[in-house]
C-alpha cells in the first residue's frame, strides 16, 4: 500500500496537517465584507479514556459543512474548546492525590492530537478552556450579572438590581433582604439531591432512577444551603423563544415538556382548628366538588405545624423515608402508592367538607406548591391512593360516552377527560370549559383562589461541594451579609488545598483552604469565601460567545464581534445534552440580551444532533462492554480520510447505527481509486489526464455529480452525496482520456469529506495553493439532464418491453413509441387498444383485450 506511487494515506495526512498549522490555514478574522458562517460543536469533556470513533461523527459533519462553506465564500468560525472542569478529573484526584489540572491537562493534549489527526478546519488560536482563569474570569464576571441583576415581570426581562424599586421605611437589614430576595442569583436553604459517594449535590436532571447520572451512586434528599439561578423567571420566555428555531420537533419537546407549563387555578384551602391555609395549584377547578382529601409533599412546612400528637412519630419516620427516594422514583406511575395521615383535616371552600390531610411521596415540593387537592374520581394517582387507603370518592363529571359514564359511576374507572358537571351545586350541568372560567371567576369573586399558571421548571441549583469548579466571586461577612467581589477582584482563582475529598457532613475542600478562605473588609469586618464551586454546565453555557473573542483581557467578547457573528448557524451535537446544556446556556443568553450585551434573544438558530455509532455487536460503545474502537487505529490502517468519509458514508447523519471495518476498508478502496485514476504509479499526474474538452456523457456526469453534492451538503445527507461521487468515480475510471477540468471539479467536490487527499491530488494537478478556499463548483441545469431515458412498457399492467425514447418526448409521442415496439406489437396482435395510460418519464401503460 505504501509503496512508490501508491496511496500513501500516512504520508499524505501527516504532510497537509502540518501545512494548515503553520499557514493558520483556517485562521479566521472579522470581515464585514464576506457573509458569516458560525459553525460550532459542542465541545468534549477531555476524559482520560480519550475519543472513540463514535466522538467525530458530529464533529465530521461540522467540518465538511465548513470548508464548503468557505469554498462557497464565506467567512467560516469553526472552533474548538475543553469542557475541562468535572468530577472525573477530581475523583481521580482523590484516588491518587493528582492534582486535577494535571490529569485535565495531560488528557487534553492527548484529545487534541486525535481531533489534529483527524484534519477538521478548526482555528485553533480561538482553543479554550474552562479552567483556565483567563476564561473562568468571566463565568464569574456572568455569575455577577446574576447576583447584580432582577426579573422585572411587568417588562418581563432582567434589570440591574440598582434599578429595583425598593419600599419605604424598611431598616438597613429589611432592605438588604428585600434586594437579596429579588437577584437572579440566590442563596436558598432547600431539599437537595445529596450524593454521600461524590460527596455533592447534583441537579435532578443529574439524577436517574435514584442513582447519579455519572457513576451510579445512591443519592438521598437532604436540605443543605446552596446557590440557585431564577431560572422559572425566564420560563415563558424560554417557551416562546422555541418557536423560531431550526430545531428537530424532538428537542424542542422535550425542553417544553421540562419546562412543563400548566394553566388552571390557585385555590386556598382553610385548615380546620389553625388559623393557617394551604394554597394548591390545579389544572381542574371544576373538579373542586369531588376533592375528598388533600395531600402534601413530606418536606412541606405545614406538615410540622398540623400533625397531630397521635400522628407524630409515624409521620416523621414517613419523612425519613421519603428523603431516601428521588423525584424519578417517587413520581413514578407503576409504583406501589404509599402515604401518612397527620390527623389534620382542610376545608373544601366550595362546599365547607372537611377533607383529611395526607402527606405522600408522589406529591413533589418542587412543583406547584408542593400540596395537592386529591380528585380520586378523575386522577389516577389519587384513585390508586384512594382505593388503598379507602378514602372516599365522588363523581363529579359525566363522560360523554355512556359505557365509560356507566364505569365511572360503578366505581370501575378513572376518567380525567372532559364531560359535564354532576354533584357539583350550582355548577352542575355545564361543560368542563365552562365550568373552568365559571368556578375560577367564583374563586377570585370570593378571595378563595385565582387563575394561575405554573411550570413545572425549578430554579437551577447552581453549587457543588467540590474543588474542581469555578470559585463563586462572593463574601459572606460575619454579620450575615453576602458581598460580591467587585468585577476588578477578576479573577478569583482556585487555591491550592491539602485533599480534594468533600467531608461527610457536606463541607466543600475550600472550606480548608486556610489564607484564601479568610477575608478582612475594608470596613474591618471579618469574611469568608463561598466554599461551593459552580457545576461543569457554568462554563458551558457561553463558550460559543468567548470563541468569538477568545483573547479578549478586558470583555468576555467584543461588542462588534458578537454582531457579526451571532447568531450560530449551525449548532452540532448530541441529544442527551438537550434539556440540559441547551436550556441553561438559552437561559444565560437571556440574561446577556437583556443586559444589553448580546444583540440576539436566542444563540442557536439551527441544530442538528448526530445520532449514536454503536459497537460491532450493535451496543453502545463503552470500555466495561470492550466494544470500543480507538480512531488511532482506525487512522493508522485506514487514515483518516477514510475514517472520516466512513462516518459518513454509514446512514443518515441523525440515525444511530453499528460499526463495521468493512465498510471502512469499502470507501478505502473508492479513494484508492480515486486517487489511482489521477495518479500513476510513479507517483505523478497520470498521462490520461489531458487538457481536453468533455465528451457530453461526462459532461453530464460531471454536472449531475456537483447538483447532487452541493444539494445533500446543504441537506445534511453526506452519505447519499459520497455514493454519488462513488459513481463519477466509476464512470471516468473507464475513460481512456480523462479531461483535467473534470477531475479538478471532483477533486473540489471531494475537499470537504476527505480534505488530506484532496490536497494533495489538487497538489498534483499543478495547483499551488491549498484548496481550502478554492471556489465551489457550479453546475448548470441544462446540462444535468439525461438526453434520452428508459421507459417500462406494460400490457395491462405487466411490463413486456423497455424502450429509450428522448427524455423531452411529450406524453403523445411516449404514446407512439410505445405502440411502436415490435414487442409491443406482438402482444397487442388481434387485440383493441381500449386505453394508453402514460406516466410521464417513467412507464406507458396499454390496455388492450
Amino acid at each position: 500500500m505504501n509503496k512508490k506511487g501508491y496511496y500513501n494515506h500516512t504520508k499524505i495526512e501527516t504532510k497537509w496537517q502540518k501545512y494548515w498549522d503553520e499557514n493558520k490555514t483556517f485562521k479566521v478574522s472579522l470581515d464585514k465584507d464576506k457573509p458569516k458562517y458560525y459553525v460550532l460543536d459542542m465541545f468534549p469533556y477531555p476524559s482520560g479514556q480519550g475519543l472513540h470513533v463514535g466522538h467525530p461523527e458530529g464533529y465530521t459533519a461540522s467540518d465538511i459543512v465548513s470548508r464548503y462553506k468557505r469554498m462557497r465564500g464565506f467567512n467560516v468560525l469553526h472552533p474548538m474548546g475543553w469542557d475541562a472542569f468535572g468530577l472525573p478529573a477530581e475523583q481521580y484526584a482523590i484516588q491518587t492525590g493528582t492534582h486535577p489540572a494535571d490529569t485535565t491537562g495531560k488528557n487534553i493534549d492527548n484529545m487534541r492530537r486525535q481531533i489534529k489527526s483527524l484534519g477538521f478546519s478548526y482555528d485553533w488560536d480561538r482553543e479554550v478552556n474552562t479552567t483556565d482563569p483567563n476564561y473562568y474570569h468571566w463565568t464569574q464576571w456572568i455569575f455577577l450579572k446574576f447576583f447584580n441583576s432582577f426579573f422585572d415581570d411587568k417588562l418581563q426581562k432582567a434589570r440591574p438590581i440598582e434599578e429595583l424599586e425598593i419600599p419605604e421605611g424598611l431598616s438597613k437589614i429589611e432592605k438588604r433582604e428585600y434586594i437579596d430576595n429579588h437577584r437572579l442569583a440566590y442563596e436558598s436553604y432547600a431539599p437537595v439531591n445529596w450524593c454521600p459517594e461524590l460527596g455533592t449535590v447534583l441537579a435532578n436532571e443529574e439524577v436517574v432512577n435514584g442513582v447519579s447520572e455519572r457513576g451510579g451512586h445512591p443519592v438521598i434528599r437532604k436540605p443543605m444551603r446552596q446557590w440557585m439561578l431564577r431560572i422559572t423567571k425566564f420560563a415563558q420566555r424560554l417557551l416562546d423563544g422555541l418557536e423560531g428555531l431550526d430545531w428537530s420537533y424532538s428537542i424542542k419537546k422535550l425542553q417544553t415538556d421540562w419546562i412543563g407549563k400548566s394553566v388552571g387555578a390557585e385555590v386556598e384551602f382553610k385548615i380546620d382548628r389553625f388559623d393557617r391555609s394551604v394554597t394548591v395549584f390545579t389544572t381542574r377547578p371544576d373538579t373542586l366538588f369531588g376533592a375528598t382529601y388533600m395531600v402534601m409533599a413530606p418536606e412541606h412546612e405545614l406538615v410540622d405545624v398540623i400533625t397531630t400528637d397521635e400522628f407524630r412519630e409515624p409521620v416523621a419516620a414517613y419523612r425519613e423515608a421519603a428523603a431516601m427516594k428521588s423525584d424519578l422514583d417517587r413520581t413514578d406511575l407503576a409504583k406501589d402508592k404509599s402515604g401518612q395521615f397527620t390527623g389534620a383535616y382542610a376545608v373544601n371552600p366550595v362546599n365547607g367538607e372537611k377533607i383529611p390531610i395526607w402527606i405522600s411521596d408522589y406529591v413533589l415540593i418542587s412543583y406547584g406548591t408542593g400540596a395537592i387537592m386529591a380528585v380520586p374520581a378523575h386522577d389516577e394517582r389519587d384513585f390508586e391512593f384512594a382505593t388503598k387507603f379507602k378514602l372516599p370518592i365522588i363523581q363529579v363529571v359525566q363522560p360523554d360516552n355512556k359505557e365509560d359514564a356507566a364505569k365511572v359511576a360503578a366505581g370501575e374507572l378513572c376518567f380525567s377527560g372532559e364531560g359535564r358537571a354532576i354533584n357539583s351545586g350550582e355548577f352542575t350541568g355545564l361543560s368542563t370549559a365552562d365550568f373552568k372560567k365559571k368556578i375560577t371567576a367564583w374563586l377570585e369573586k370570593n378571595k378563595l383562589g385565582k387563575e394561575a399558571i405554573n411550570f413545572k421548571l425549578r430554579d437551577w441549583l447552581f453549587s457543588r461541594q467540590r474543588y474542581w469548579g469555578e470559585p463563586f466571586p462572593i463574601l459572606h461577612a460575619e454579620d450575615g451579609e453576602v458581598i460580591a467581589l467587585d468585577e476588578s477582584e477578576l479573577p478569583l482563582m482556585l487555591p491550592e488545598v491539602s485533599q480534594y475529598k468533600p467531608s461527610g457532613t457536606g463541607e466543600p475542600p475550600l472550606a480548608n483552604a486556610g489564607d484564601w478562605l479568610e477575608v478582612t473588609l475594608p470596613d474591618g469586618r471579618k469574611a469568608k469565601r463561598e466554599t461551593n464551586t459552580m457545576p461543569q454546565w457554568a462554563g458551558s453555557c457561553w463558550y460559543y460567545l468567548r470563541y468569538m473573542d477568545p483573547q479578549n483581557p478586558d470583555a468576555p467578547f467584543d461588542p462588534e464581534k458578537q454582531k457579526y457573528w451571532l447568531p450560530i448557524d449551525l449548532y452540532i451535537g448530541g441529544a442527551e445534552h438537550a434539556v440540559l446544556h441547551l436550556l441553561y446556556s438559552r437561559f444565560w443568553h437571556k440574561l446577556l440580551f437583556d443586559l444589553g450585551y448580546v444583540d440576539t434573544p436566542e444563540p442557536y438558530q439551527k441544530l442538528i444532533n448526530q445520532g449514536m455509532i454503536l459497537g460491532e455487536d450493535g451496543q453502545k460503545m463503552s470500555k466495561s462492554r470492550g466494544n470500543v474502537v480507538n480512531p488511532d487505529d482506525v487512522i493508522h490502517d485506514y487514515g483518516a480520510d477514510s475514517m472520516r468519509l466512513y462516518e459518513m458514508f454509514m446512514g443518515p447523519l441523525e440515525a444511530s447505527k453499528p460499526w463495521n471495518m468493512n465498510g471502512v476498508e469499502g470507501v478505502h478502496r473508492f479513494l484508492t481509486k480515486a486517487w489511482k485514476m489521477i495518479i500513476d504509479g510513479n507517483g505523478e499526474l497520470s498521462a490520461d489526464i489531458r487538457e481536453t474538452a468533455a465528451d457530453k456523457d461526462t459532461t453530464r456526469l460531471l454536472h449531475q455529480t456537483i447538483k447532487k453534492v452541493t444539494g445533500d451538503i446543504e441537506e445534511f445527507s453526506f452519505n447519499t452525496a459520497i455514493s454519488q461521487m462513488m459513481i463519477f468515480i466509476n464512470g471516468v475510471s473507464k475513460l481512456e482520456v480523462k479531461p483535467k477540468t473534470a477531475i479538478e471539479k471532483f477533486v473540489l467536490l471531494l475537499a470537504p469529506f476527505a480534505p488530506h487527499i484532496a490536497e494533495e491530488l489538487w497538489n498534483k494537478l499543478g495547483n499551488t495553493q491549498s484548496l481550502s478556499h478554492e471556489p465551489w463548483p457550479q453546475y448548470d441545469e441544462e446540462l444535468t439532464k439525461e438526453s434520452s431515458i428508459e421507459i417500462a412498457v406494460q400490457v395491462l399492467g405487466k411490463i413486456k418491453d423497455r424502450i429509450n425514447v428522448p427524455a423531452d418526448l411529450d406524453e403523445k409521442g411516449l404514446e407512439q413509441a410505445a405502440l411502436a415496439s415490435e414487442k409491443i406489437q406482438s402482444v397487442i396482435a388481434g387485440k383493441q387498444v381500449r386505453k394508453v395510460i402514460v406516466v410521464k418519464g417513467r412507464l406507458v401503460n396499454i390496455i388492450a383485450n
